[in-house]
């Protein structure tokens, strides 16, 4: 078995992000580690989030930190991963990619204790970079420039200390002094068992003369003391770095001092014994002005400002500012954003409104005394901007329970009050600006400028059967008269364009009407019982089609006239034409397309050469619409892009192949089935560049991005005709027509895959079952929290506040602020208390139908759908749930299977209704309907339950599996399960004798997080480490199981070293980098071939598809062996050890790294194609051919 992995949608959790200029100088950018994927954001100017650029790097990047040597405009990335090396990274705007300046290895591989990589440092001048590891090892790298401007690196420079673990690192603004670093560490070789350790402040030296690094000074600090802030220096500040402890924030120097502390705010009405930790931080410099925000693990954020004199700091003041998402990063551009890399749910961009300077009380300022203050709804800061993000995405199912004719993928995700059920849908998400109703069904829609000279449209054109309507484009879109337009409104009209320079063509069935300025109206009258069927039409140049296969060529003056030029006798009827693309500085396009009954033909525009056939392309449906289109592509990396001739079929075939700017000729042809209805395809303009858009019975759009080719669905309904459109309002966007409205649409994010809708939940979500009826699409989801206070005594203790508001006669601003907590920081419950709920919901309609709170700290951990023997026809569904759970040191106070049916109220609306409960002695961690009564994994015990009338009654049991059972699967006997520790097991179960025997398990260790069956012998599975494997019973041993069963259960009673007597075989094996929350056998595409989707807790979402013939196999292994050494990872990290992360990769080709090709350079993309003895564009073909097969 030979699988090829490809991952559909990345990473979404961010765990680093850092602001600087890396693409040009005073440009506002981010960059983002989203696991091994770094990617560049951009901030635009209507305070938009764009992705730039992302590359996977194939290891764990652990940090990261911009730097910028002295006297230079941009910034450098410094990245610290797993590969054992410090990288430095340079961005390359022009080929919009990151290349590697330096790489220098200092360690082995991995993420590790003592190998550096864990933290970063960065002089603030610019002349030095520190890289620690978690324990013991530092080294310092001075950086500089040679004579060509580039930078150098020197050799690294340590100050190691055994039994020193370092919570945190900083460089520190000295000025031009020699470097310094500030860390926070704790030694402990000294210390006894139970002792209290020491935590010390270190500043470490680095002596530029000596080329010499030195511990200078080591000062105790707070014992919580875990982060540290630079203070500028110099002629900036005072410098020192400030020291975050538990509930407090004090000012050090190396110089010493006295010790600047004070206290953090606290939030009214929180545990004061409760401590308050800052977890992120950033600072704001500017002219000599600088302060800080600090963010609390609560979302709180405090500006810290300081008082000081001629180096001496007098005093710090502390306020709250705001309260946001808990950020595993924030940053604050000097553009006055301000990025928070959310540590669940959406990351978030926020612009400033104001600093905060308002005294509300809520301010420390020198004192030692506790203030507090009151969370209120946003001040100082207003959203901008959001990245979706599904992080933890918790489980998924894969059903098209929309009935829209491809699945949708429900997925749960996020934490808290981020939670939601998230519906993906294949496309690019769209914005709705505006819908009008016409008065009948038109045909085609236009957008046109009054001259050449407009920034935006004029006019909106919308054709009719026999009418035309044209609207005025400004602050509001208004109809207007004949009179005032100068169009002809009683006929149907087949294009309209802006030529010379300040007319406008509208092309009609019986001829050509040319508009100028003054409403004058210039007309060419078409032959005599001739019509004209189909145009072309640019600035400068006409081609109209007339029945029978007519052409005529005309081109246009500046004045707007139009001459004929050539006339042609094609002999069949055209269906449809196009003309390319004007190149630059020129007048002329090169190159017309038309298309007939089964041929597509290229013909030149040439005035050498004019009307004469230079290519021909056979098509195996009639063409309905013809597009040429130069894009920049993967392919070629020239300035003027590659032109492509895009043909939309009859059958719903897009077809789309190259054209030689210089020859003419047709090559590299590629095919995508978009739908069953005809092809129509529209030109517009997505970021300032050149797209396409197909319509058939879902819109597609075709763009570039990234310098990739995209072709991917619009989220969307049913357009039926398409123009470009620009206005003040809405400066890039597409009119279209869908049925009898008129509707314009902005294209969101490019590069996604997926669109999402969500359904906001109580609590983190946990699992999902299907229980979808004939009637409705219904999903069943759990949700449990530790420690927090469940929705209902929420909602009493609201009420409660409410009525002491009203009796004080208080307004309604203590409302508004207790709503606005209760959202963004839910109230925190004691260790061992739980809020958990039972939400029945319908996914399409996004709402809930019933919800069902547990009481007594219980916590929903399974969830599964069964029917019962003695109750055929009905529907259960079974909910396991754990007591008081604390998760460590574990302990619980026992487990309950509640048990409810699906019903309905006497309204006929479906519900849950309760039927029993029944309580296990331990947790009940999986779930499994088994031939008309159900399995339960209650801790390490595996028993079968059927349906009493008061209770679960207990039928079989069995006591042999070695650790907790987390996952169960069935096949007529044959029972599989997963192990937290000790793998897959396969057990059979015995009618007759009652009995559930293990007779087949795993040779390696593996914590089991899910699994699925691929056929009767043959099991998929996930761990928690974050890997993906395939195990197989051998046949001889499943045979025997199945036929010989008393000697087969006379094994299985024996066992080999307290194991089962055989052993699953592994079949296919991948890393994918980190854990992974569900498996599903799939298909995503109706009628195609099934493959294996999983998702991970990060966010991603990921495909394994077995390859169908061996000529496949054998041409992406030798691709992936080619990338492997010409196109190694950008961090260093050895591709097959990182794909081999906890064991070899086995059988399984990493789509990832191939479809990388396409970013490499032309020479080496050529010499790895001559190596496979195919051409780069055929490489190519085949790398989106096997991704098509996915989505």
């Amino acid at each position: 078995m030979y699988l090829y992995h490809l991952t559909l949608q990345k990473q979404s959790a961010i765990n680093v992000s850092i602001f600087g200029n890396f693409s040009a100088p005073r440009v506002q950018e981010l960059v983002v580690a989203r696991g091994s994927i770094l990617e560049l954001l951009r901030v635009e100017a209507d305070g938009k989030l764009k992705s730039i650029a992302s590359v996977d790097v194939f290891g764990a990047i652990r940090s990261l930190m911009p730097f910028r040597l002295t006297g230079s405009n941009v910034d450098y990335v410094v990245v610290g991963s797993d590969a054992g090396r410090i990288t430095i990274l340079e961005f390359d705007g022009d080929k919009s990619m990151f290349k590697k300046v330096h790489r220098e290895t200092f360690g082995r591989s991995g993420c590790r204790r003592i190998v550096p990589g864990e933290h970063l440092a960065a002089d603030p001048r610019g002349r030095a970079v520190m890289i620690a590891a978690m324990e013991k090892q530092k080294f310092v790298y001075i950086l500089n420039r040679d004579s060509s401007a580039r930078l150098t690196i020197s050799s690294p420079l340590e100050s190691h200390k055994a039994h020193t673990v370092t919570f945190h690192v900083v460089g520190v603004d000295v000025g031009f002094e020699n470097p310094q670093f500030a860390a926070l560490e704790v030694e402990y070789s000294e210390l006894e068992e139970g002792e209290e350790y020491e935590k010390m402040l270190t500043f470490y030296e680095l002596d530029l003369g000596l080329n010499h690094l030195v511990r200078k000074d080591s000062t105790p600090v707070h014992a919580r003391s875990n982060h540290l802030v630079a203070v500028p220096g110099g002629a900036d500040g005072p410098g020192g770095v400030l020291v975050c402890a538990e509930d407090m924030v004090s000012w050090r120097h190396i110089e010493g001092g006295a010790d600047v502390c004070v206290p953090l705010p606290r939030c009214e009405g929180t545990d004061d014994a409760a401590p308050i930790l800052i977890t992120a931080s950033t600072t704001h410099k500017r002219k000599g002005v600088f302060f800080f925000l600090l963010q609390s693990e609560h979302g709180d954020l405090y500006k810290v400002t300081m008082d000081y004199e001629k180096g001496e700091v007098r005093g710090l003041d502390v306020v709250y500012f705001d309260t946001v998402p808990v950020g595993a990063a924030i940053n604050m551009l000097r553009l006055g954003f301000l990025f928070v890399a959310a540590e669940n749910g959406n990351h978030v961009l926020y612009q400033f409104q104001s600093l905060g300077d308002d005294d509300d009380g809520s301010v420390v300022r020198r004192t030692r005394e506790r203030v507090y203050f009151k969370r209120r709804p946003l001040q100082n800061l207003v959203l901008i901007d959001e990245i979706e993000s599904l992080h933890p995405l918790t489980d998924l199912t894969v059903k098209d329970l929309a009935r829209e004719g491809t699945p949708q993928l429900y997925a749960l995700g996020g934490c808290k009050r981020n939670a939601a059920t998230r519906v993906l849908r294949h496309g690019l998400p769209m914005a709705e600006m505006a819908v009008s109703e016409l008065p009948a069904n038109p045909t085609a829609v236009w957008t046109v400028k009054r001259t050449a000279a407009d920034e935006f449209d004029t006019y909106m054109v919308v054709a009719f059967v026999n009418a035309t309507l044209v609207l005025s484009i400004g602050d509001t879109v208004e109809e207007v008269s004949e009179a005032q337009s100068g169009f002809f409104g009683t006929a149907r009209t087949i294009a309209v364009h802006q030529i010379g320079d300040d007319s406008v063509l509208q092309v009609l069935p019986s001829g050509l009407r040319n508009i100028r300025a003054d409403k004058r109206v210039n007309e060419w009258r078409a032959p005599a019982n001739k019509v004209i069927e189909h145009a072309a039409v640019n600035s400068h140049q006409i081609v109209i089609a007339l029945g029978g296969g007519e052409l005529y060529y005309f081109e246009v003056d500046p004045s707007g006239q139009f001459s004929e030029v050539a006339k042609k006798e094609v002999g069949r009827n055209v269906l449809c034409l196009d003309m390319s693309p004007v190149p630059e500085n020129r007048r002329r396009a090169r190159y017309l397309a038309i298309g007939d009954a089964d041929t597509v033909r290229v013909l030149s525009l040439d005035p050498d050469n004019c009307m004469q056939s230079l290519a021909l392309q056979s098509v195996p449906s009639p063409p309905s619409s013809l597009a040429l289109i130069e894009m920049q592509c993967e392919a070629e990396r020239n300035a003027r892009g590659t032109l492509f001739l895009n043909i939309g079929l009859q059958d719903g075939v897009l077809l789309r192949t190259v054209l030689d700017n210089i020859t003419g000729e047709l090559t590299d042809t590629r095919r995508r089935f978009l739908g069953p209805r005809p092809v129509k395809l529209s030109k517009i303009t997505v970021q300032g560049e050149p797209a396409l858009l197909a319509l058939s019975a879902r819109p597609w759009l075709c763009y570039a991005f990234q310098n990739k080719l995209h072709l991917s669905p619009l989220s969307y309904m049913r357009l039926d005709s398409a123009a470009s459109f620009c206005s003040e309002q809405c400066s890039e966007g597409v009119v279209a027509i869908s049925g009898g409205t008129l509707r314009i649409i902005v294209t969101e994010r490019l590069g996604e895959l997926f669109h999402q809708s969500e359904l906001p939940l109580s609590y983190t979500p946990r699992k999902v079952v299907d229980v979808t009826d004939s009637d409705r699409s219904l999903l069943v989801s759990i949700e449990a929290e530790h420690r927090t206070v469940s929705e209902t005594r929420r909602v009493e203790a609201g009420g409660a506040m409410e009525v002491e508001a009203h009796a004080a006669g208080e307004e309604d601003e203590d409302e508004v602020n207790w709503e606005y907590e209760q959202k963004i920081v839910p109230p925190t419950g004691a260790i061992g208390s739980w809020a958990s709920c039972i939400r029945l919901f319908d996914p399409t309609e996004n709402e809930t139908l019933q919800l069902i709170e547990l009481q007594d700290d219980e916590a929903a951990v399974t969830i599964c759908t069964c029917t019962f023997a003695a109750r055929r026809g009905e529907t259960f569904v079974v909910v396991g749930t754990v007591k008081s759970l604390v998760p460590a040191p574990r302990s619980h106070s026992g487990g309950v299977l509640h048990v409810y049916v699906i019903g309905s109220d006497d309204n006929g609306a479906s519900m849950l209704q309760f039927v029993h409960k029944t309580e296990v002695e331990d947790v009940p961690g999986a779930l499994c309907p088994f031939q008309g009564r159900i399995l339960v994994g209650v801790g390490k015990l595996l028993r079968i339950y059927d349906l009493g009338k008061k209770k679960m009654l207990r039928k079989c049991e069995n006591k042999s599996f070695p650790s907790m059972v987390r996952s169960i699967l069935t096949q007529g006997d044959r029972i599989i399960v997963g192990c937290i520790a000790h793998s897959v097991l396969f057990a059979k179960y015995s009618r007759g004798e009652n009995l559930i025997h293990i007779f087949a398990d795993d040779v390696a260790p593996r914590w089991i997080t899910t699994c699925c069956f691929l056929d009767f012998d043959t099991i998929a599975g996930g761990d928690k480490f974050g890997n993906v494997f395939i195990l197989r019973l051998p046949k001889e041993v499943s045979e025997e199981a199945e036929v010989d069963r008393t000697g087969a259960f006379l094994k299985m009673n024996q066992g080999i070293l307290n194991a089962a007597p055989h052993k699953l075989v592994q079949q296919a094996q991948i890393h994918v980098g980190s854990a992974v929350t569900s498996l599903q056998r799939t298909a995503l595409i109706p009628g195609s071939n099934e493959l294996l989707l999983y998702t991970t807790i990060s966010g991603a979402v990921g495909v394994l598809v077995p390859f169908v013939s061996r000529e496949d196999v054998d041409f992406f292994s030798h691709l992936e062996m080619h990338m492997r050494q010409e196109n190694p990872p950008l961090c260093g990290r050895d591709h097959l050890s990182y794909r081999s992360y906890y064991f070899p990769v086995k059988d399984v080709i990493d789509g990832d790294l191939c479809e990388q090709y396409g970013s490499m350079k032309a020479d080496v993309k050529y010499r790895v194609a001559e190596e496979l003895d195919r051409k780069p564009s055929e490489v190519m073909k085949k790398l989106e051919d096997i991704r098509n097969r996915c989505l």
